[in-house]
């Protein structure tokens, strides 16, 4: 097929292209009328396993789809961002009418692919906007700031080195903002709380994360942000505490991983499955059903570490949840990179 000449050829900068979008959120430009098959023919494409935190939360919200009957469902999974848009293509190719999977390293490119089939829907994790010359792109993130927030403030009861230290994979929107919102959480239980903040260049190096955690733990760090597999796995090995992100990872840290922020993409992907249902699906913001408020984001139970947190924390955690889910405290969503303290 002919490739359609896209804006986004130019040169793509977050700032620009945010800009040409701003406050379009879940603004449909144009709909796209796709004959959606009952299931919808569906297909993940991932960059790393799909056991990967953010990953699985994709893959366990499509799985539940597709168990009740909505969508049938395939995917693959540790494709290299040089091999995304042939994946995206045979999958094109191969009839699905749903494509989901997350471009952050491939944006320009999936996009153009996307513009080759405009009766199929993509719902892609980005960095950027939606593109009302694409209507058949919409793209997601994983808004779940309210969550981390909360998080924050049970780290911020339990450290008593007031020294937390933080891994993240990359200093991206979608990672910094999450740290940013569980740094104030922490400062609103104690303000005087240092931060170690570093990033692993990559999304899954559990044994780097892990190295980078233990050096945090030498350098006094007594509670740490295991933004990455691997940092737990420190904490435990040096008997300090642990504050999950994403996925509820207690079960395999009971002693160690005190609570987590965690995202829940059914809201997401519901909203989209419907879209191609009603045959009205087009280029939106997915990136608000992950809103504490929307069910896509919660705190995890405290599980192994009931009746070891601070109440005066717990009462705060109560406090906040009720008032971010009524709309009375909102969680600065802050995408700059984080420094440490």
């Amino acid at each position: 097929m002919k490739r359609t000449n896209l804006a986004l050829r130019s040169a793509l900068s977050r700032r620009a292209f945010l800009g040409t979008t701003a406050g379009a959120t879940l603004v449909a430009a144009a709909p796209v009328k796709l004959l959606a098959a009952d299931p919808i023919k569906t297909a993940g494409i991932y960059t790393v396993p799909v056991e990967q935190q953010w990953v699985s939360r994709i893959h366990k919200a499509a799985v539940t789809a597709q168990d009740r009957g909505d969508i049938s469902y395939t995917y693959s999974e540790n494709v290299s961002n040089t091999d995304y848009t042939r994946v995206m293509r045979e999958y094109a190719e191969q009839g699905h009418k749903l494509i989901i999977g997350e471009v952050f390293g491939a944006e320009q490119e999936a996009r153009e692919v996307a513009a080759e089939y405009p009766d199929i829907a993509f719902l892609m994790g980005s960095s950027f906007k939606e593109d009302a010359g694409l209507p058949n792109f919409a793209v997601f993130d994983n808004y779940i700031q309210d969550a981390s927030y909360l998080s924050g403030i049970i780290a911020g009861a339990m450290t008593n080195s007031a020294n937390i230290g933080m891994v993240g994979g990359f200093p991206i929107p979608e990672v910094n903002r999450l740290m940013h919102a569980f740094m104030a959480g922490a400062h609103e239980m104690n303000p005087d709380i240092k931060f170690q903040v570093s990033f692993i260049g990559s999304w899954f190096d559990p044994p780097k994360a892990k190295e980078t955690a233990f050096a945090m733990i030498e350098n006094g760090a007594d509670v740490l942000y295991a933004e990455r597999f691997g940092v737990s796995d420190a904490a435990q090995e040096k008997g300090i505490l642990a504050i999950g992100n994403v996925i509820d990872t207690q079960g395999d840290y009971p002693e160690t991983v005190v609570a987590s922020a965690i995202w829940h993409f059914e809201p997401t992907l519901d909203a989209a499955i419907a879209q191609v249902q009603a045959g009205s699906f087009a280029a939106a913001d997915y990136g608000t059903y992950s809103f504490m408020k929307e069910g896509g984001s919660s705190l995890a139970p405290l599980g192994t570490f009931e009746g070891k947190v601070p109440q005066e924390a717990l009462d705060l955690v109560n406090t906040r949840t009720e008032e971010i889910k009524s709309g009375a405290f909102s969680v600065e969503i802050n995408d700059e990179e984080p420094k440490s303290s």
